[in-house]
């Protein structure tokens, strides 16, 4: 069937057709045709498997519901029809999650199953695969973890999407500097020029936002599009120094401490005020750790530095460990946030003034780098920002909530106070029981305590 059907398709779609390589990726812009050029070839393939009396089975992750369902019916049983071919279409319930599977039987044995994706419905089949609209695919990386190998006994993989930013993982394998994957690309300018029917300046007028453009029909990755922090901005404040405890000069800190318990990751994020500069001097990480570890770890950072102001995500199960640092640390010290959509807005807004100004300086970090940029700006109901982050790398902008926590507690107008030097007496904690004294003027300066003055400007933003 191949032969007589790439007669009708435009070359582009003849080329990824008659690419037989086992790995084959394609990046194509938006209305060229890659999910129905892919899901003929999945047909094709299945088709000439019956002609040969054997059978082959494809599995179609799409970004969605509805996106699954038209691979389905609107793609692989067109095609289907066109050929004449004998085939039934199923429809049912793929587990108790309540996902939906939609799916082609042919005669033989042979059948086309398509699921929305997610890390559990990629697991589990031996099957070719096509990944539709990848970059899109909520938990990318973790999808691919699980499907790669399901393929890994000579099956066949097959990517395709247009660009979404960077921080995916089909822009990893796009971008990729191997020999494994046969690459295939098409902008809209070449598709138009090999025959596709539509007209570029209409195109152009119709989205009316030149990002959008460049990224939906120029194949362009931009790099902050939608997310909070750029990589321009975060790379502008990656220092080697930073996240170096024995680069710790004895200054005033701060604390933003996000708290999980089970999936997600726990953060310490402790930064030190360096004249304007905030230099982060410790970033901890805990996954699936107990809460009396978590507080061990809390301890032991507020006994090391500094320790003017802490803040925590008191929202759910943070709010037993938050009444526990307020009971030791005192509530002057210790503030719980609960992680409204306003508040978030607040402390990210804080935190990108920062980057924006260059006086913040964070470690040189892969991990770090991905969490900051994950998060992402959308229009909201009413109009507002409001700020998601999807679950992938194994955080959920953990990393990113606990350095927000840290830069708001430091904008806060600051005055003199006297601590206990490290290793004092009491674990840091000062004849009060706050674990500081807010001092009125007076330079006690006895073996005891310390005394300082984070002089902020005024309206108390260290970076305004």
């Amino acid at each position: 069937m191949g032969c007589k059907m790439c007669a009708l398709l435009l070359p582009y779609q003849q080329n990824w057709i008659r690419d037989k390589s086992r790995h084959k990726i394609g990046m194509m812009a938006r209305q060229c045709g890659k999910t129905f050029t892919a899901t003929l070839e999945a047909v094709d393939d299945c088709l000439e498997a019956e002609v040969n009396r054997q059978n082959n089975s494809w599995m179609i992750l799409s970004r969605g519901q509805r996106q699954a369902e038209e691979s389905i019916h609107a793609g692989a049983a067109l095609h289907l029809t066109a050929t004449k071919a004998v085939f039934k279409i199923l429809d049912y319930k793929w587990d108790i999650a309540g996902i939906n599977a939609h799916e082609i039987r042919f005669a033989n044995g042979s059948k086309i199953t398509a699921l929305p994706a997610t890390p559990d419905t990629a697991r589990g089949f031996s099957r070719n695969v096509l990944l539709d609209e990848f970059a899109f695919h909520q938990h990318s990386r973790q999808i691919w973890q699980a499907v790669y190998p399901v393929i890994s006994a000579g099956k066949k993989i097959r990517v395709i999407s247009t660009p979404n930013g960077k921080n995916n993982k089909f822009y990893d394998l796009m971008t990729a500097n191997d020999k494994i994957w046969s690459r295939h690309q098409v902008d809209i300018y070449q598709a138009v020029s090999q025959g596709l029917p539509r007209q570029i300046s209409e195109l152009q007028a119709g989205i009316g936002d030149p990002e959008a453009w460049q990224q939906e029909y120029e194949l362009a990755f931009l790099d902050g599009l939608g997310s909070w922090l750029s990589y321009d901005l975060i790379s502008g404040c990656e220092h080697v120094d930073a996240g170096k405890t024995e680069k710790y000069q004895g200054g005033p800190c701060f604390l933003g401490w996000d708290i999980a318990r089970r999936n997600d990751l726990t953060v310490f994020w402790v930064l030190e005020l360096v004249g304007d500069v905030l230099w982060t001097r410790q970033v901890t990480e805990m996954r699936r750790q107990s809460f009396a570890a978590q507080k061990a770890q809390l301890h032991q950072i507020m006994t090391n530095y500094h320790i003017i102001r802490a803040a925590g995500d008191q929202t759910g199960i943070g709010e037993e460990p938050m009444e526990h640092a307020k009971t030791m640390y005192g509530e002057l010290r210790v503030e719980g946030v609960i992680f409204s959509a306003a508040r978030k807005l607040d402390m990210a807004t804080i935190m990108r003034a920062a980057f924006e100004d260059r006086r913040l300086r964070i470690p040189l970090s892969p991990a770090i780098r991905a969490d900051l940029h994950s998060v992402r700006s959308v229009v909201g109901p009413s109009g507002a920002p409001r700020l998601l982050a999807d679950h992938d790398g194994g955080s959920h902008a953990d990393r990113f909530w606990a350095c927000a926590l840290a830069c708001t507690v430091a904008a806060l107008p600051t005055q003199p106070y006297s601590y206990l030097p490290i290793g004092g007496r009491s674990a840091g904690r000062s004849d009060d029981g706050l674990g500081w004294d807010a001092d009125d003027g007076d330079t006690r300066t006895s073996g005891h305590h310390r005394q300082f003055t984070a002089s902020l400007p005024p309206g108390g933003r260290i970076w305004r």
